[in-house]
This record gives C-alpha cells, structure tokens and sequence, in this order.
C-alpha cells in the first residue's frame, strides 16, 4: 500500500526522490519522509499528512547527497502522525529502512530488541527492521574471522539477508547506512518491488511509476530476492545467499503517460483514455482475420488447451471494482458459454473455500496484480489441489493490467488487459478494460463449448467494435451536463444504484465510485430487490440512479424506478435518449447510445464515472487521492 523509492548515483537523491513520491503517492499519503547519506550522517525528515508538507519543509535545505530512500505512508500500525512516518532509523541514527507491507511478528521482535537495549520511538511494525538490521551488523563486527564471504563482500547487504530471514509477513523494504555510503540495499517478500537501471545511477520503487522518468529498463525483485545497488552496478542474491542471474526488462511506457496532459485530475484523464483502451484490448483479443466460416475462434487470447478441456466450472476470486468486473464476467461466462460460475471475495475464499470440484477453472482478477488477498487465494488454490487427480488439478488464469506483476509470476496463463498506468486511485478505465477482457473470454468459451452459433458470434462482435466510438459520443455530449447536475449534489448524503441482470454489477459499481470519491453514502441494489427492504431509505434527499437500457429486464426497471419515484426520490434514468417512456419517468436523463442489453454495462458505467467524478470535483475533493485509500492493497 505505502509507496517506497530509492537511489544511488550521481545527481542530487533528494530530488529524485521527492518526484518519485509525487508519482507513488497514490499509494498512500498519511504521512511522508525522506533520509539521505551525507559526510557520513543520515539527514532523515518527515513530515505528517500529504507530500506538500514534506516538500514545504524541504523548501531551501540544500543537500548535495547522492544516495537516499523516500517513502509515503498508508497508516497500518501506529497513527498517522509524524513519528510513525518511515524512514525508520536504528538506536544510533546510523542506519535509515523504509517498508511497505506488514511485519507479522514484529512484536515478539520488538520486545527481544527492546530487552537487548534498543530503544523505540514509533508505534510501527517497520522499526524492528533497522534495529534488527543494527544489531546483526554488530555482531558481524565483533566477529570478522568468522564472517561469511557474503559479509566478507558486503557487510550490509549480509546483516540485511540475515535479517529479513527473521522476518515474517509481507514486505518490500529499502535500506542505507551512514556507515556504507555507497550501497543500497532492497528486499522483496511478498510485496512489489523494482529496481530501474540508468547511467551510472539506480533506482528502486514500489511501483513502475516512479521509475519511468528515469529509466525504462526495470528489473522487478521476486519474492525471497534481495538486492546490493552500487554505483557500478546492481547484484541480486537470494535470502539463502545465493548470487542470481537476472536481466532487466524494458517497459513499453513513456513519462507523457504518468501525466495528467491538461486535465484537472488523473480521474478524469483516465476516463477519457477509455475509448483508446477499448480499441486496444478489441485489436489485442480479436482475430481480425475471422468469419463466420472460420474453423478457429475469433478470439486471440493464445489460452493452454488444458484450460478448456472438459471445463464443467468457472471460480473467480477478486476484490473491489475487480469484484464488480467478474460479476458480469459471470453474466457473459453463464449466459454465453453456459459454464456455471462463481464470484466470491478473495479475502471470504481464503479462510471459507468452496468445496473442491473437478474440471474448475480459477480466475484470478486484480488490476495491479499485487492484491495481497487475490493472491493468497489463488496460492491456496493451487496448494489445496496439489496432487489430487487429473479432474481436480488447479487450473489457474489471471486478469491484471500488471502482467509482469506478483499474480504474473504466480499463474501460468494471464490475460493482459491493456490499460496503461492508471494514477487515480479510483479505477475507471481498468475496470473497463478488465470488462473488455471477460467479454474476449466468455466469447473464447462460448466457441469451444459451441454454445453459440457464427452468426450470434459475429453479432456480438461487431456491437463491440462499436463501443470505443459510442464511449467517446457520451464524454462528448455529457460531461458538461453532468458537470452542471452534479451541483444539485453538494450537500446529498445519501444515494441508491438501481440494477438488473448485467447492470446490476454497474449499480454497484456506480455507487462503489460515488463513495470513493465524494464520500457520500450510497449503495448499489438489484432494482427488484427494492420492495424487499431499501425502498424504505427513499425521500425527496436520497437521490435514485436507475440503469435501464433496452433489453430483457427493460420493462422490469422501469416498472422499479416508478415504485422509486412514488416515495419522493428524485430520479436519474441511464437509459437511451430516443426512449420517450424514460423522459416521463425519469427527473434527469444520463443518456447512452442504444446497444443490446449484452453490451451496455461498458457504456452504462461511463455516465456514472463522470457523476461521481464531477460530484467530488464539486466539493472541492482531492478525487486522485481519496482519503484512506491506496491503489494497490498489497496488505490483508
């Protein structure tokens, strides 16, 4: 959750890191602290709530060091203040650690280190890492006949192996010593951790972000990797010790991605990047080449064969806005394929499983492919069927836009979503691109079970060849409107979402935006469910956001939405504009092109983005940076 940067080379550290921070603080933003290595002291400084706090004390220090580590903080253990923010140092100020995870057994740690003379000044799991990492570096001191060859090359890298071998939990951590100036030592368990290779100079970041200013060539530690930056070089070991070979990649992103190119906020540049993200998940899982009288699938997603052989069940497993993504992936996977599925939460499937089935396909969903929850129920998965028999053998696939990620490692086959860096902490354009990706896979299935017929097929595919043109239609026609409605919002506490079928996911979905942002109560119901309890919450303040778009349960929401406005609420219909039954039901009009039913939850979400958007927007709200959230829950 926390964002932690690095560096070591010839320019000015504290620079660097401080534009590494604004690029990460998505990632959290409770407090924020950067230490550096200067004349053989650290110069550590901190500072509570957002990076401007830290940068204003920053403001007319000069500080020439060369080698540092940053981080801003999501709060876990110990309060948001100033003393729990990272850096950490050790009792002597001689040593400075950053961390992003949770240490599970740092009490027990704590109160060792605190018995052997280590004094605390934090409320934090992270502060056992620098005493720990101290008092290891001493006993290497006192005894160098005995050192191992690792020590022998570099003792801080040795007390930093040793030390994160008494570790346990999940964490990604960065270290410096006054005592080492020209070392850099990086550990990853668990939690997502790169190192960027420049000129002369290396950086390490919690996220690719940071580093892409600098450097396009990354290489990403995996889990029990740690690694010694140096001037000269990068050298990655294993926990045991061992020296590993490893070879950078280059990433395919520019830093014009990681800006806002004019727009006000992150959100809603990404929500303008949905039309092109659309287009490039069509161009990356359509067969251009396909018709009807094609022995292949249309779709290109190069899956294992395996996956498809025999294939009776479909389990997803995700969290969130990626939750509300397999809920119409389980709409498209049932209605098109006829495979029955299942959508549960990862952090319920990790303690209460559903009972083994043969011939099960497991889906791993998460947009930064680093979801601490998604993975351990996939990793439990996988253990749980290990050496069962052929029908029961774990058949593992995951969604990410991340597919170099944690989850990218840990499935054999992934489905890459194609949505380029999202900065907003509120997914938008990744939750349509991980839609886009459950469309190509539900269709996929449907051609190899044979559930639906050519013509069907090439129906469907051609409404989704539309939908980037019909997307860029709404943002054209709407956004100012819905910028004007949303000041009738202001002072609104409460909202319901109303959904049925495929739309239902998008109710909540709306209504998971609205609450992100803006911090208005609301919640998102299946539209049939209101008279079974909800209906009870509406008056003439709790404002009613229906989605009726043409097709099976048109009628059905309508017929809803009427029982909604008989009790005062005021009514906003995301409905075709040519429906003239609509403009006598609904008070205000979000209009979407006309599509079939299967289709509209990708033009349906895009109104309620903009609502949601404006609405926080309206209230003066930091949108990119919500409070108490972070982009990537690395932590359970």
């Amino acid at each position: 959750m926390c964002g932690i940067v690095g560096y070591i080379g010839t320019q000015a550290a504290s620079d660097i890191l401080l534009a590494g921070l604004q690029k990460l603080e998505y990632r959290g933003y409770d407090s924020a602290g950067i230490a550096t290595v200067l004349e053989g002291e650290i110069h550590c400084v901190r500072a509570k709530g957002k990076l401007h706090n830290l940068q204003e004390k920053l403001e007319g220090i000069e500080n020439p060091a060369q080698l540092g580590i940053g981080h801003t903080r999501w709060a876990t253990h110990g309060k948001p203040e100033e003393y729990n923010a990272h850096p950490h140092m050790d009792t002597a100020h001689r040593l400075a650690v950053v961390q992003n995870g949770i240490i599970e057994n740092y009490r027990e740690l704590r109160e060792g280190l605190i018995a052997r003379g280590h004094t605390f000044r934090s409320e934090t799991d992270t502060e056992v890492i620098p005493h720990l990492i101290a008092e290891l570096l001493e006993k290497l001191k006192a005894e160098p006949s005995s050192m191992p060859a690792l020590a022998q090359h570099s003792p801080l890298l040795e007390a930093v192996r040793q030390a994160v071998n008494h570790l346990e939990g999940a964490f990604a951590i960065a270290v410096i010593s006054a005592d080492f100036p020209d070392e850099l030592i990086v550990a990853r368990q668990q939690a997502p951790l790169s190192i960027g290779f420049g000129q002369g100079e290396f950086f390490c970041a919690s996220d690719t972000p940071a580093l892409v200013p600098h450097t396009r060539a990354v290489l990403t530690l995996e889990n029990g990797e740690l690694a010694r930056l140096t001037p000269l070089g990068v050298e990655v070991y294993s926990f045991g010790g061992d020296r590993l070979r490893k070879t950078p990649r280059t990433l395919n992103w520019n830093p014009v991605m990681v800006e806002k190119q004019g727009f006000k906020h992150f959100m809603l540049k990404e929500i303008y990047e949905q039309p092109g993200v659309v287009r490039a998940c069509l161009e990356a899982y359509l067969d251009t080449s396909w018709s009807p009288e094609s022995a292949t699938s249309p779709i290109k997603l190069n899956l294992a064969p395996e996956l498809y052989s025999d294939l009776k069940q479909v389990q997803i497993v995700a969290c969130g806005t990626s939750w509300h993504a397999s809920l119409v992936g389980k709409y498209l996977i049932e209605q098109l394929a006829g495979i029955p599925t299942m959508v549960q939460y990862a952090s319920e499937f990790r303690y209460a499983p559903s009972p083994l089935t043969p011939n099960t396909l497991t889906i791993g969903v998460t947009q930064s492919g680093e979801t601490a929850d998604t993975l351990a129920a996939l990793e439990m998965e996988k253990q749980r069927r290990a050496g069962q028999s052929p029908r029961f053998e774990a058949r593992l696939l995951g969604i990410t836009n991340r597919p170099e990620s944690s989850l990218g490692h840990m499935v054999p086959q992934v489905i890459d979503t194609h949505a380029g860096i999202e900065i907003g902490v509120a997914a938008t354009k990744t939750f349509v691109a991980q839609l886009m990706a459950f469309y190509a896979l539900a269709l996929d299935l449907a051609y190899h079970q044979q559930t639906l017929s050519a013509t069907r097929l090439e129906q469907i595919l051609l409404g989704l060849r539309q939908l980037p043109a019909q997307i860029e239609l709404i943002l054209e026609s709407q956004e100012r409107y819905i910028e004007e409605l949303a000041h009738d919002f202001a002072e609104t506490q409460d909202f319901i979402f109303l959904g049925r079928g495929i739309n239902f996911p998008i109710a909540l979905e709306g209504a998971l935006k609205l609450k992100e942002i803006s911090y208005i109560h609301a919640e998102g119901y299946p539209a049939g469910e209101m008279k079974h309890g909800p209906i009870a919450l509406l008056d003439a303040k709790v404002p009613v956001v229906a989605i009726a778009t043409p097709g099976l349960v048109y009628e059905k929401v309508l017929s809803n939405a009427q029982e909604a406005k008989a009790r005062d609420a005021r009514l906003i219909g995301v409905t075709p504009l040519e429906a003239s039954e609509s403009a006598e039901i609904f008070d205000d009009l979000l209009p979407v092109p006309v599509v079939e039913e299967l289709l509209s939850p990708i033009l349906a979400v895009i109104p309620l983005q903009l609502l949601a958007y404006h609405i926080a927007a309206r209230r003066g709200l930091d949108v990119d940076q919500p409070r108490n959230l972070a982009k990537s829950v690395t932590v359970e």
